[in-house]
């Protein structure tokens, strides 16, 4: 007599795990003044709209992966580091946590702040206000496990959008430098990666917007707490679709709102609402292919390149500085990535980046939806382009870069992105 093997369908056939995923949205507005990050040291005296993070949660059936923006301007990559120690003793392993920051410049500051005590010394005259520290903290990393243990089933869906709500923000004249303004002229990404993620009953998830443009439209004399364009976009969104928007910023180094300078919250910011809003509800519409059966790919890499002569460093970024024997000082740029199904490539850097950079490494890409992730898990700095040098200007005053860090980032971003496609 022959014994049968019942094998389960599902296992003989090697059908790939159902897509789950989740959303959390947590509340970090202040309760108290905080001195705000962006532009000369300056104080808040109040709340237009409140701050964020908002956290998605995704899981192929063998890797979980968590995305989080927070309604910040920037923070010291040791910080990330801290938050992912903790995450990965809860059992979130290193690299599956990325924290990008939308970079709005009326949010409050959060300790240490990195490089910019080298290069702006001016604007930490005062002492830092580490109970709001503690609670950004505290507050992701209970809103990733808040997200870990939502996971329900899910579908995922990829696509472009467009918008002209950005603008070069690196003017140019006849004589002098190049000054911080607008540039119709110079180079921009006004492309729009979307993700949008749905329920299994087919109703609105989560939606990820990546969209490249600086939290400055409302300028420095602003000194209420706010999302700036990129929060009160998200928010406007999320009334529309009924469901958490993630703005997470692209490659905004060079590239500034169109409108800027508005401290009234009506002169200007407002528009961004139909500028960009309605642009991303547009594009997350015309989604239509979406599927629960997704695979993930991870990937990291280090990227060295020379630190700027005479530049001083800071003890919290020691593990992001080399020296080697006889030649220059290397930063040590971290640089995540995650490949979804076989057409998605994000990737992710502690930089404020410049456009041309990240339109070039899409270029040479082989997934047709490549997204770059800016602001992410920490900042660096401006790396700007190489041909930017010569005109100087506000990002090459204060980079810790040289001119030989457009040439080192991209060979080592497209080589280990067309080595995920192998």
């Amino acid at each position: 007599m022959r014994l049968r093997l019942l094998v389960p369908l599902a296992c003989a056939l090697q059908l790939p795990a159902s897509f789950r995923a989740s959303v959390v949205k947590i509340d970090i507005t202040p309760d108290t003044p905080q001195y705000l990050r962006g532009y000369q040291e300056r104080k808040s005296e109040g709340i237009h709209d409140r701050i964020y993070h908002r956290i998605a949660g995704m899981d192929d059936g063998k890797t979980q992966f968590f995305l989080v923006s927070s309604d910040l301007c920037v923070a010291s990559p040791s910080f990330y580091d801290e938050m992912a120690i903790e995450l990965e003793k809860a059992g979130v392993p290193r690299g599956r946590m990325w924290w990008a920051l939308t970079h709005t410049h009326s949010a409050p500051e959060v300790w240490p702040p990195g490089l910019s005590l080298v290069i702006m010394p001016e604007r930490y005259r005062h002492a830092p206000d580490l109970a709001y520290t503690a609670r950004v903290k505290q507050s992701l990393i209970s809103g990733v496990l808040e997200a870990r243990a939502k996971l329900a089933p899910a579908r995922l869906g990829v696509g472009w959008g467009f918008s002209m709500a950005n603008m070069n923000r690196r003017a140019r004249d006849v004589e002098g430098p190049v000054r911080l303004g607008l540039n119709p002229e110079g180079p921009v990404d006004r492309s729009i990666g979307m993700i949008r993620i749905e329920k299994a009953d087919g109703s609105p998830l989560a939606l990820i917007a990546n969209y490249a443009m600086h939290g400055t439209a409302l300028g420095g004399r602003n000194l209420l707490i706010s999302g700036d364009a990129q929060g009160i976009v998200a928010e406007y969104v999320e009334s529309k679709l009924h469901a958490p928007m993630l703005y997470i910023n692209g490659a905004a180094g060079n590239i500034a709102p169109l409108y800027g300078g508005a401290a009234d919250f009506k002169s200007g910011i407002t528009q961004f609402r139909v500028l960009l809003g309605d642009k991303i509800v547009e594009a997350s519409r015309r989604i239509a292919a979406l599927t629960d059966e997704v695979s993930f790919q991870t990937g990291s890499n280090v990227i060295e390149t020379p630190r700027k002569a005479g530049l001083g460093w800071v003890e919290p970024l020691k593990d992001f500085l080399r020296i080697p024997a006889g030649g220059p000082a290397l930063i040590r740029v971290p640089v995540s990535y995650l490949r979804i199904n076989g057409d998605t490539l994000l990737w992710a850097a502690p930089l404020e980046l410049f456009c041309e950079i990240a339109l070039q490494v899409r270029s040479q890409s082989p997934y047709p939806f490549t997204f770059f992730f800016g602001y992410s898990n920490g900042v660096l700095g401006y790396l700007p382009a190489k041909s930017e040098f010569p005109g100087q200007g506000y990002e090459i005053n204060v980079t810790p870069f040289t001119d030989q860090a457009e040439s080192d980032f991209t060979q080592g971003v497209v080589a280990h992105i067309r080595g995920m496609a192998r």
